[in-house]
């Protein structure tokens, strides 16, 4: 019997992918290991492999098909003696649907409790004065469904809405998928016509719609607070002029790299920054994985320098530069994106001074870093030309308060400003 091909999950959070390109054509023989498609995932273009081998006898998905569910059948692969007859006799329907009926029934062998012995209540405590009480979760996910919570009587304490409250809650005819952005305003072509102004439509990838999907719920659901520091980095410039002029082209440092070691040495100095919030307890990681945001044409995706504590500048640096290039090329894999204990933005090499960045969850820190700026800073009491260097700290105030953020802080100053301390 043919061998269904389907699409596959290439990563954790992964529901849909597109098919990019077909490597094989139909009668086309495929050996297990041959890379047979391209797929764009959430995050990266990653290369699919056969899992077994005959001929491709058909190919059900067409390259260039946009959304793909993770498990449909994209493809037919004809088992040895088999001939194209023996397609008529398969069907392709996709394996998660087959599989449909046993989720369902364990949903409904165990539905939630229901109280039954409960008084006529009051009007919700929850709408009380035309205010609505509900949690952060309560309220996103009312506005992915579509439903309105002042008609929702809230379980939580004095009356609040939390999420099970929504869900036999009536949802709008008109709501828009789980998880999709629900405009507040006219679409692009009613806003055009209304204003008369022409535009192009760009179509969003997946990477722009998780990235989108991942800041709007980081904003919605993690108290972010913010600490600026200022740091002088003239002995930070002159250090790297210096170990770039004796590298003979081996390696070329820039100041990013030197914030990567900095930020992993202050880490490790001071852990209780290398730290993740769950509801049971807080996470303190072992090492300082640290995520560097960069920008591809596809859109914003952060590769991640493993234990970066215990590498040198150099070899920071020609890590960094390797996983910049593949990420622009869409040639990451999984694990070299996915994880990460602390991330860095840095905007300074296009002249932006000072920003604050959003929270990459689970993480509970993110570097914003700005540009070095010739500045009169004043020293033991006589005023001196400096390069000063702006870094805003955006903290999961649940794991990483005021207080651990900035003693974090003090300890990556010491580093960045004495850039030989990281070095003993």
């Amino acid at each position: 019997m043919p061998i269904k091909v389907t699409m596959p999950a290439l990563s954790p959070t992964m529901t849909e992918g597109n098919l990019a390109k077909w490597l094989k054509k139909e009668g086309d023989k495929v050996k297990a290991g041959d890379v047979i498609a391209e797929i764009e995932t959430d995050k990266a273009t990653m290369e699919v492999e056969a899992v077994d081998e005959g001929i491709l006898g058909k190919i059900l998905v067409p390259a260039g098909t946009n959304a793909v569910p993770v498990n449909d059948v994209i493809a037919l692969l004809l088992e040895e003696g088999e001939s194209a007859a023996d397609l008529k006799n398969v069907s392709a329907t996709p394996a998660k649907r087959e599989a449909a009926p046993a989720p369902q029934a364990t949903k409904s062998a165990a539905p939630a409790p229901m109280p039954t012995s409960k008084p006529v209540t009051p009007p919700p405590a929850s709408n009380m004065g035309g205010r609505v009480f509900a949690s952060p979760l309560a309220k996103r996910i009312a506005a992915e469904k579509g439903i309105n919570l002042s008609n929702v009587q809230g379980s939580g304490p004095h009356g609040r809405i939390v999420k099970a409250d929504l869900d036999k809650a009536p949802v709008a005819k008109s709501a828009p998928a789980s998880g999709a952005f629900r405009p507040s305003g006219p679409d692009a072509k009613q806003l055009s016509d209304l204003l008369g102004m022409k535009y192009t439509e760009i179509p969003n990838n997946n990477i722009k719609k998780i990235t989108a999907q991942r800041l709007l719920e980081s904003k919605n659901t993690v108290p972010h607070f913010y600490l600026t520091i200022d740091c002088v980095i003239d002995n930070l410039l002159t250090s790297r002029k210096e170990l770039n002029d004796k590298a003979d082209g081996a390696y070329k440092l820039s100041v990013n790299d030197f914030v990567i070691k900095a930020v992993a040495m202050a880490l490790k100095a001071y852990p209780a920054a290398n730290v993740a919030w769950t509801d049971a307890a807080i996470l303190q990681y072992e090492h300082a994985d640290i995520s560097v945001a960069v920008a591809t044409p596809n859109g914003l995706i952060t590769p991640i320098i493993k234990a970066a504590e215990g590498k040198g500048l150099a070899q920071i640096s020609n890590e960094m530069k390797d996983l910049a290039t593949r990420a622009r090329d869409g040639k990451l894999k999984p694990v070299e994106f996915q994880g990460g204990t602390f991330s860095i933005s840095n905007l300074g090499m296009f002249g932006i001074k000072e920003f604050s960045a959003i929270i990459n969850p689970p993480q509970s820190c993110i570097l914003a870093v700005g540009a070095g700026v010739e500045k009169p800073v004043v020293e033991k009491g006589k005023v001196e030309i400096r390069t000063v260097m702006s870094c805003t700290l955006s903290t999961d105030h649940r794991s990483v308060d005021g207080a651990v953020g900035a003693e974090f802080l003090q300890y990556f100053k010491k580093f960045i400003e004495n850039p030989v301390s990281m070095l003993v």
